[in-house]
């Protein structure tokens, strides 16, 4: 499967988007519904979660620091530490530990869940 990058080169544009205010200049992050909606996973996870699809999506890779994490979002890196742990726990994200002062792999599943309606 092609990411959807590739796929949106190839799409004739009939909507331009002029990029005059900070919001539209920044970019756009999509986070899954069913992220949103899991009442198991605190808010700071949740927010790490969209860090990293803002991070990686145009690169299909990113390596960020959870330094860079913890500055982007305002808090501390053990704060950060912890919501990443909370995610791979619930089997969100793969972590591949490189060692030697080198940032982490973060694999992002996005795996749907099916909930019972009404919760």
């Amino acid at each position: 499967m092609d990411h959807i990058g590739a796929q949106l080169k190839n799409i004739e544009r009939n909507i331009k988007f002029e990029a005059a205010d900070p919001v539209s200049a920044q970019g756009f992050t999509q986070v899954p519904n069913f992220i949103l909606r899991m009442p198991t996973l605190s808010v700071g996870a949740k927010v790490v979660y969209a860090m990293f699809i803002s991070y990686g999506w145009h690169n299909y890779f990113c390596f960020p620091g959870q330094d860079r994490l913890a500055k982007d979002m305002g808090m501390t890196r053990p704060r950060v530490t912890q919501l990443i742990g909370e995610l791979e726990q619930a089997g969100l994200i793969e972590i591949e530990r490189r060692g030697q002062g080198k940032t982490n792999v973060y694999t992002i599943k996005f795996r749907v869940r099916r909930t019972p309606r009404g919760k």
